[in-house]
């Protein structure tokens, strides 16, 4: 099963929680081999990779992240699940910070933000985009 946008009742789940506080978006996502851009889009023959796509994607939302105060404070290269179903596998997995929920839902609703959506919509095969809380418990596990 491919998760590319949220579904309406997770997103009505997200505008839900508090929207003062600061939060933090942990990124995992996969490529599509080819992007998959609609047919009438100007990129829909040229034949990009999901990873190319991905990367116009960053290249057009990225003014954006920076302008509502977001940035990107961690970022990874996936290696192997341990534990987990084996078949997930990540092509880019990375936490973005967020002022706020606000600032999260300015950017995506920003018209810039919009219009670079389309090459996350064409690269990504499936994605899991995972609302955090900033918590400060310490250099343990649990």
């Amino acid at each position: 099963m491919s998760h590319v946008d949220p579904s309406r009742d997770q997103f009505e789940a997200f505008k839900d929680l508090p929207r003062d506080t600061p939060i933090e978006m942990l990124n995992l996502v996969a490529f599509r081999d080819l992007a998959n851009y609609p047919g009438d889009h100007a990129l829909a023959r040229d034949g990009l990779t999901g990873a190319q796509a991905y990367a116009l994607y960053g290249k057009h939302s990225g003014p954006v992240l920076e302008k509502v105060g977001g940035s990107i404070l961690w970022r990874g290269g996936f290696e192997t699940t341990l534990i987990g179903p084996a078949e997930e596998a990540w092509d880019a997995m990375f936490i973005a910070r967020y002022p706020d929920a606000g600032a999260f839902l300015a950017m995506v609703t920003d018209p810039d933000y919009k219009r670079a959506v389309v090459h996350r919509q064409a690269a990504v095969r499936t994605s899991r985009l995972i609302r955090c809380a900033p918590t400060d418990r310490g250099a343990t596990f649990g």
